[in-house]
């Protein structure tokens, strides 16, 4: 059981990337909080999932959700040693015309919510005398697409806040890793194709420009995400790993 005796907290576990990575960890033998603002879905995952693995509603805007979380970890499970940074929003526009409300929400999520994330929940892993954060990148924030300044603004962000972060920490036995995913059939991406006029043409265009050929699946990034987690990755920091079907080579 690779994650026996370990405890996790996973944000925005409740759809997506983060639900397979509260899976992975429960299957696996790892005790996990994970909140998200969907509280139906999270509550029902943890259910299912059993006695070690805890839901709470918790928005990564607000400084005092995270802190509950970490609380939560603390009492129910005794600490905590891997924080997995995922709650994330997609809302796109081009810079001139993105209104305020909308970048704002992106850089508050996508962005902001890590640090707070990483505020509430670094302390625990400290007080464990290490740990390892994995943050969720994408491949937008290494190379470009048309239309999605804030959200490659703040997934670019988090490439840098990572790698100062693995610096800052590494004193402490904290390891800090990002993974950058490609287009991953996700509730969110699946959102933009709803709100998308030729959804068929977009799912088509997008599934081209990766070169094998295909959308990811949550639990194939979940996956690197747990070995990251790992104590096989023991000495690995600092680094931003792709899970993007070869998506970001075009760009190169």
């Amino acid at each position: 059981m690779e994650f026996k005796g370990k405890v996790i907290v996973v944000t925005g576990g409740a759809k997506g990337i983060g639900r397979s990575c509260v899976e992975i960890f429960a299957a696996r033998g790892g005790q996990v909080v994970f909140s998200d603002i969907d509280e139906t879905s999270g509550a029902a995952l943890a259910d299912r999932l059993g006695n070690d693995v805890a839901f709470l509603r918790g928005d990564v805007r607000r400084l005092a959700d995270m802190e509950a979380m970490a609380r939560l970890a603390e009492t129910r499970f005794g600490g905590l040693d891997i924080i997995v940074n995922n709650a994330a929003v997609a809302l796109n526009g081009v810079i001139d015309e993105i209104d305020e409300e909308r970048w704002t929400t992106v850089i508050d999520t996508n962005l902001t919510g890590f640090w707070r994330t990483m505020k509430a929940c670094v302390p625990l892993l400290r007080r464990r005398g290490g740990g390892a954060v994995v943050n969720l990148s994408s491949v937008q924030g290494l190379i470009g697409f048309q239309g999605w300044p804030a959200y490659a603004a703040a997934k670019g962000a988090i490439i840098a806040l990572t790698r100062q972060c693995a610096i800052d920490l590494a004193k402490a036995g904290i390891r800090v890793n990002a993974v950058a995913p490609g287009t991953i059939m996700t509730p969110m991406n699946e959102k933009i194709f709803e709100e998308t006029e030729d959804a068929q043409a977009l799912i088509d265009s997008w599934n081209r420009a990766h070169p094998i050929g295909r959308f990811g699946q949550p639990m194939e990034v979940a996956e690197l995400i747990a070995f990251l987690a790992s104590d096989k990755a023991s000495f690995i920091t600092g680094e931003i790993v792709r899970c993007d079907g070869g998506l970001a080579i075009r760009g190169e």
